[in-house]
């Protein structure tokens, strides 16, 4: 079990880098170990997404600790230790830098339904203000964990974004669709004029067909594959 959770988060890093998702070495993304709900595998320090193998994943506990793998602990591991601990549901969390997700998170505008990706968030984002500083103790992942609250999301001002999942399937495809929504925001404002909205139950109707696993799954294969057919 634990060598295909491995695999899995070495597809989510390919999936990442090839969206460009990376910011230099400063994404990271982790799975919870199905086995042992107290520990999870995550991206070692200073390398890329891309960059992830069997050998240099970390091990690490609920306090952030590093207790196996080959590679250093992330500076900014208490954003998924105090995530998993405060969110027992939650089996995947991703922090990253996106161009037009960060912009939208340094903004205070309303979150408008302006495109199918948009509506995966209908049911609202989580935010944290305290700092645009590293998150590098236990009590400002706490602020980040507090900030996600019950959402899926957890947009952090001038710094970047945290997206959760069930699944690792589901936080990656989730997190590239954020950056889709909020590029399509961040259009639609530069063009100006009122912005119309879909009616509730249009958007309750697109979110029970897109939000499955099964949906995740497949579209997280399909970008896996994609990644890996890139030259190296």
């Amino acid at each position: 079990m634990s060598q295909h959770v491995k695999q899995r988060l070495i597809e989510a890093g390919l999936i990442l880098g090839d969206a460009d998702l990376g910011d230099f070495t400063r994404g990271h993304v982790s799975i919870r170990d199905p086995e042992n709900p107290s520990l999870f595998f995550m991206k070692p320090h200073s390398l890329g997404f891309e960059e992830i193998t069997m050998e240099n994943i970390v091990i690490c506990n609920l306090d952030g600790e590093k207790v196996g793998g080959g590679g250093r602990r992330h500076s900014e591991v208490f954003i998924h230790s105090e995530i998993y601990k405060a969110r027992p549901d939650l089996n995947s969390v991703i922090h990253s830098h996106p161009k037009y997700a960060t912009i939208w998170c340094s903004s205070e505008r309303p979150w408008k339904i302006v495109s199918q990706a948009c509506v995966a968030f209908s049911d609202g984002l989580g935010y944290y203000q305290d700092t645009v500083n590293l998150i590098r103790s236990p009590e400002t992942g706490r602020g980040v964990a507090r900030g996600l609250a019950g959402h899926k999301v957890v947009m952090m001002r001038g710094h970047g974004v945290t997206v959760t999942g069930v699944s690792v399937e589901e936080a990656v495809i989730r997190t590239l669709t954020l950056e889709n929504a909020c590029h399509d925001q961040v259009l639609c404002l530069a063009m100006g004029g009122e912005i119309v909205e879909f009616a509730a139950d249009d958007i309750a109707s697109l979110t029970a067909n897109l939000d499955g696993r099964e949906q995740y799954v497949v579209n997280f294969d399909y970008l896996a594959r994609k990644a890996k057919r890139r030259p190296s």
